[in-house]
């Protein structure tokens, strides 16, 4: 059986390590599983100087050296793989995850020491491996879903992996395997009062997949989405609106939960799916509710939503927990049942308080849905977290003032994030041109500036540059709309009227799907 030594990459730097990487967790599971000896370098735990993580390839004659995560944690991942194939220059290098899924050409470009990667799902990728890495086979030619280096040098795709249909036949992350010690020293998070006393929390993924299409979002090859395509004569792969939405039964979720909290003492459960609301409709109203219900049957409803006292973290013998929403798709009753299972917060992206910018990032919301769902959330006793951003393509001074305003009618109280064009988004492919001349042509140097989004990357707004966002967030958070008008008159002196690309490109976009279906002959 192999020796695999699993890597996690910092991420987010700046902040403390919150969340066990969920998927080298099941990963590592899958592979514990099967019989294979698995140890795990937790860098983002553990913030390592380069010598730890060089002893650490040392330790042991490695079968196989794997690391992945999303984009922003790219940096890491290739000093990870450079210190792997100096150190252990026998071990099968292997990646996976949405920064490789989104460029995988790219990425075995970037990364020359990586053997082997594994684009878009892995549960079944990753056993298929193992086995044959057990078999002494290193030919990946007929393995699905990979990308691999043929002997001539050459990284080629695999035909695609079919997505699992039954997500139950997953394991349980092996949380055992990551310093939790650390984690729960950072099991606060400032979503609500009883995630802000949490003492042991840990994340699950209840569900994959969304139903919307968010033109700003980036994609990890779980939904659907994913499609393989001819570029420059090689297979490539392209991200399109399909969706494919999967979800764990409920009584997988609460048994998992149960399991956590008898082996972990855990206090708290974030859940880490897109898009919670979205499994509800799916399911016709049917999922979240039963969720609770099985939830409350388990014990693991909050003593103090049960007695009806305040919340105490030292006597609170249940579990409470957040998770993610979608405002025009929350309905009152779902909420209040929600409430009485323990939830405390659900995280919106709501974006933007514009109608005009609205229409072009495909959530299907509103203004007024949006503020909507904020109010029947307070109302059911779960804070709705609103998360908003500037610089979309299209912003301009109206969409600013939208915002402003509707945080005055909600007592809404944001910092926006920076519209930020990941790779895998639909549009880090419209506006990769403007995206390379930001970085002088240098694709890599843009993947080593990206971070979550905090702070300026590439700007794909048409009428305001980095300077004036950064200035234009800071008087939104003030609320200074009489120094954003006195800028606008300065703005219209200097630039005259503002573009509206996204607009323009949706509006060409149906034009042209009309006279497609008007040219079809009709039987």
């Amino acid at each position: 059986m192999a020796k695999i030594l699993i890597i996690n990459p910092v991420i987010r730097e700046e902040d403390a390590p919150r969340h066990v990487p969920y998927g080298l967790a099941l990963m590592a599971a899958i592979a514990d599983r099967d019989g294979h000896a698995v140890q795990v370098f937790d860098a983002n735990a553990w913030r390592p100087v380069d010598e730890e993580l060089r002893l650490a390839i040392q330790a042991d004659r490695w079968d196989i050296i794997c690391t992945g995560g999303i984009t922003t944690a790219y940096a890491y991942i290739k000093k990870a793989v450079r210190f792997a194939r100096h150190y252990a220059p026998t071990a099968l290098i292997v990646t996976g995850g949405g920064f490789l899924t989104s460029l995988p050409h790219e990425m075995m470009r970037f990364l020359p020491e990586v053997d082997l990667g594994v684009i878009g799902e892995g549960f079944l990728t990753w056993p298929e491996i193992l086995h044959r890495v057990d078999d002494g086979r290193r030919d990946w030619s007929e393995v699905e879903g990979v990308i691999w280096r043929t002997p001539r040098g050459e990284a080629e795709i695999t035909p695609p992996r079919a997505l699992i249909e039954n997500l139950d036949m997953i394991p349980y992350p092996a949380w055992e395997l990551f310093p939790l010690d650390i984690y729960f020293q950072n099991s606060c998070i400032l979503l609500s009062e009883e995630a802000m006393q949490a003492k042991r929390r840990l994340d699950i993924n209840a569900s994959y997949g969304c139903s919307l299409i968010c033109r700003f979002c980036f994609h990890l090859g779980l939904t659907g989405e994913l499609e393989y395509v001819e570029r420059d004569g090689r297979r490539d792969v392209a991200f399109t609106y399909k969706r494919t939405v999967r979800w764990h039964s409920p009584r997988y979720i609460v048994d998992l939960v149960t399991y956590a909290r008898q082996r972990f003492g855990v206090d708290f459960v974030a859940f880490l799916d897109e898009n919670l609301m979205t499994m509800n409709v799916a399911s016709g109203g049917t999922w979240l509710p039963e969720i609770c219900d099985l939830w409350i049957k388990a014990g693991l409803q909050p003593r103090c939503i049960r007695d009806g006292v305040p919340h105490d973290p030292n006597t609170c013998d249940g579990i409470h927990w957040g998770g993610t929403s979608h405002a025009t798709l929350v309905k009152p009753d779902a909420l209040a049942k929600m409430r009485q299972a323990g939830c405390t917060y659900l995280d919106y992206g709501l974006e933007t308080f514009s109608d005009r910018v609205l229409k072009t990032l495909g959530k299907g919301a509103t203004a007024r849905t949006n503020e909507n769902g904020v109010r029947m959330t307070m109302n059911a006793g779960i804070r709705p977290i609103p998360n908003q951003i500037i610089g979309f393509p299209d912003e301009f001074f109206d969409s600013i003032r939208d915002c402003v305003m509707a945080w005055e009618r909600t007592s809404i109280v944001a910092k926006p994030f920076f519209a930020t064009p990941y790779p895998g988004s639909e549009w880090y492919e419209v506006y990769k041109h403007r995206i390379l001349e930001q970085y002088d042509g240098d694709l890599e140097a843009f993947l080593l500036d990206l971070g979550d989004a905090t702070k300026i990357t590439a700007v794909i707004s048409a009428n305001f540059s980095a300077v004036e966002l950064l200035g234009l967030r800071e008087l939104m958070i003030a609320r200074d709309l009489k120094r954003i008008d006195a800028y606008e008159r300065e703005w219209r002196r200097l630039h005259g009227e503002p573009v509206f690309p996204e607009a323009d490109r949706l509006r060409r976009s149906r034009k042209s799907a009309a006279i497609s279906r008007a040219a079809v002959p009709v039987s």
